[in-house]
């Protein structure tokens, strides 16, 4: 089952969407409109595919899904165990990942 993060107005309204709805490397967030899709890494925070153009998503929906990465994160990893992304994000230098 897909997770989607609640966009702001206008941009629902309007028949964008970000959803987690696949388990394909690396962990990514889909953002949709219409029939147009582009994959964020929730890893490195960037776009995954250059066509169609991240440039044609507005910046208020990538602000919507940059200021949830915690969230989506928290989401991906409840969903996707055997592909963890806070498993494999690196810790400050000194800490164990068992502190």
């Amino acid at each position: 089952m897909a997770f989607a993060l609640t966009l702001p107005e206008p941009w629902a309204n309007r028949g964008w969407k970000a959803k987690i709805r696949e388990r394909l490397e690396p962990p990514h967030v889909t953002v949709l409109y219409k029939t147009s899709a582009w994959r964020f890494d929730l890893r490195t925070e960037a776009f995954l595919d250059k066509e169609p153009s991240p440039k044609d998503v507005p910046d208020e929906v990538i602000g919507a899904v940059r200021s949830n990465l915690a969230l989506l994160r928290q989401e991906w990893d409840r969903m996707y165990p055997e592909n963890c992304i806070y498993s494999t994000e690196r810790k400050p230098k000194g800490e164990s990942r068992d502190e």
